[in-house]
């Protein structure tokens, strides 16, 4: 073997680096067509100043995992609505592939009735500005992003490909902002409490 080519085949490739937007930064703003109640709409980040925005990344429409996330944040956007918050699905496909997956009923591979908007980012701007584009593949991690009623980022979650999402910790992560926000304390680990908000809990007592 040519000593010359071994050695660069050996030579390990540099990391790929993304710029994702730091927490308690504002989020970058955007502005796309989405499917809103089987219709295609405007929507910009502007819509949701005041509320909390989860800002959820998938990889495809019309793929097997992606389905059962975006179902189960739609069936349970209640939830979220009771928390002041609301919740954007957003890929890189055009706003027909969108359309075409919403109208589909599920026992045929669709998504049937959506409860959140569906926002087309077919010009990759929103992925690349939020740091989760696949440059390469032209599709968006995994990624999710809570962000709060400022318009700052809070939180940031970005998963493999075959990493679902959790509604349950999503709602978590939201009833911590809003105890926060309200209180103006550090949240203690575990479910969020509801009693003596304003107090500072003593966890290292002994009795």
């Amino acid at each position: 073997m040519n000593s010359c080519c071994a050695q660069k085949s050996e030579t390990p490739r540099p990391p790929l680096v993304q710029l994702i937007p730091a927490v308690s930064r504002p989020a970058p703003p955007w502005s796309a067509v989405a499917i809103i109640d089987q219709k295609m709409q405007e929507l910009s980040s502007q819509h949701f100043a005041g509320k909390y925005l989860i800002l959820l990344f998938y990889p495809y429409d019309f793929s097997f995992m992606c389905p059962t996330e975006l179902i189960q944040f739609s069936d349970r956007i209640a939830e979220f609505q009771a928390l002041g918050s609301e919740v954007v699905a957003v890929s890189t496909d055009s706003k027909f592939s969108h359309f075409a997956w919403v109208t589909t009923p599920r026992k045929q591979g669709g998504l049937g009735e959506m409860k959140i908007p569906l926002l087309s980012d077919k010009s990759h701007e929103i992925a690349r500005d939020y740091g989760v584009l696949n440059e390469k593949q032209g599709y968006a991690y995994r990624a999710l992003f809570v962000i709060d009623r400022q318009q700052i980022i809070r939180h940031v979650t970005i998963n493999d490909q075959d990493l679902p999402r959790s509604v349950d910790e999503i709602l978590r992560v939201i009833q911590a902002c809003c105890f926060v926000d309200k209180n103006g304390n550090l949240c203690p680990y575990g479910p969020v409490p509801t009693n003596n908000a304003g107090e500072e809990p003593d966890y290292f007592s002994t009795t």
